[in-house]
């Protein structure tokens, strides 16, 4: 594939290159988007947004089966979106909870995660109404009881489950082993204990069973493992409590192809498999086949996604005697894509202002962050003819990017606009200089 080709299973479903070069998305310029909203600017392609929720919704049997996971990326729209397409929510902090139901996101809808709820946060989930709190601790779920109690209400839960599942990920984004911070031990018998004192409660009702294997994960198979472990706690609570829960939450994870030479994700065969799976481990065991309940946050909103930036510096390192290395500086960073420092994530960076058609070079991309760490793309090989003014545009920047996107060097977090049938909607504004002193006390001089 030429450097000017668009990877279609990278970039959102909307992307094209028109003759004259420029890229187009939802059938709007980016380089229109660059101007009118300035550089870095996330563009997210409403349409390819929607229809993945839509993708999962059909793959597993209906669209309250799928909880959008929010952490991913959340803003009030997105929050209306999801509603809009009928799928269910699940936040992790009590900000997040906040912003979902600024947006007027049914809470019934909402599953609350989080390994350190605070009581301020328990009591919101309870005022609220939310759907379901997966509990991770013994600490919480007896706190959740007390505050459930003063509020004369009973509170629909999930146990978080430790499976002991390696799902083959990044160390940093593995969450099924015994040590981690998530959740409650299946081998050790503290979340049958949890369990058991959930349906001793009197303000809480427990309702399933949730564990997550991970992320960025392409097949069903570390999902099977941990559904056909976790079921055999429900055969155990079934037995010993007489109590049938009707869900299992398996969480996310659900992997998306950020580079060219990367496979997508069959969603709708992953599911097939999983599902097939659980009914199947739930007929063996004898027990009723609970509801399966899933998580995707970057399946849905990574896609959708791309970050503008515009070229600045651009030079030639020369990293020994006979090797030269192309340096191009954009005007972002790791402020606002932490990935590629934290995780060494790989991206696809295409220029969409034109089209570039010098020989290749060895090129890193980087941002202009004084860390020699700030790399957006690391090993390439670009067009030469790649110059300062350029637009160069990062594919699947909609997962974790701006939600752990940061002030360092006092740079403001960027732009978001949303495109569709040609017409861009403006959703978070960029972040200023004002903004951030407007946080700050004003103090006086000494």
């Amino acid at each position: 594939m030429g450097f000017n080709e668009l990877p279609t299973h990278v970039w959102p479903r909307g992307a094209a290159r028109g003759a004259d070069g420029e890229v187009t998305i939802g059938g709007v310029p980016l380089p229109e988007i660059a101007v009118q909203y300035g550089t870095p600017v996330m563009v997210i392609d409403e349409d390819d947004f929607r229809s993945r929720c839509r993708d999962m919704a059909a793959a597993f049997g209906a669209p309250e089966n799928v909880h959008y996971a929010s952490k991913a990326f959340l803003t009030r729209q997105i929050a209306r979106w999801v509603d809009e397409e009928g799928l269910a929510l699940d936040v992790a902090s009590e900000n997040e909870l906040r912003i979902a139901l600024a947006a007027g996101f049914p809470a019934k809808r909402i599953t609350v995660h989080g390994n350190n709820k605070s009581l301020s946060f328990l009591g919101l989930c309870v005022s609220a109404g939310v759907g379901h709190v997966v509990v991770d601790s013994h600490q919480e779920l007896r706190e959740l009881n007390v505050v459930a109690g003063r509020a004369g209400a009973v509170q629909d839960v999930f146990i978080r489950v430790k499976p002991g599942v390696d799902a083959h990920t990044h160390e940093f984004i593995a969450t099924s082993h015994e040590d981690q911070k998530f959740g409650l031990s299946l081998a050790s018998g503290s979340a049958y204990r949890a369990a058991g004192d959930a349906i001793a409660a009197d303000h809480l009702r427990l309702t399933g069973l949730h564990c997550h294997v991970g992320s960025q994960v392409f097949d069903a198979e570390g999902f099977k493992l941990a559904a056909e472990r976790v079921l055999g706690l429900y055969k155990q609570i079934y037995a010993e409590q007489s109590v049938a829960l009707d869900y299992l939450d398996l969480g996310g994870g659900y992997g998306i192809a950020y580079v060219e030479q990367e496979e997508p994700l069959d969603v709708a065969a992953v599911a097939a498999d999983l599902l097939r799976a659980v009914r199947e481990v739930a007929d063996d065991l004898g027990i009723p086949a609970p509801t399966v309940v899933v998580e995707p946050g970057r399946a849905i909103a990574g896609p959708s996604t791309v970050t503008v930036y515009r070229v600045g510096t651009v030079k030639d390192v020369h990293t020994s005697h006979t090797t030269t290395r192309r340096y191009i500086a954009v005007d972002g960073g790791m402020s606002d894509n932490i990935r590629p420092s934290l995780y060494d994530s790989l991206y696809d960076a295409r220029v969409v202002n034109r089209l570039v058609d010098g020989a290749e070079v060895p090129t890193r991309l980087v941002g202009s962050h004084c860390e020699s760490g700030d790399i957006l793309v690391n090993d390439a090989s670009w067009p030469e003819d790649v110059a300062p003014g350029d637009l160069v545009a990062l594919a699947a920047t909609g997962a974790y990017c701006y939600s752990m996107s940061s002030n360092y060097n006092a740079f403001g977090r960027p732009a978001v606009v949303a495109v569709r049938a040609g017409e861009i909607t403006p959703m978070v504004r960029r972040e200023t200089v004002e903004d951030l002193l407007a946080r700050e006390y004003d103090l006086p001089a000494i």
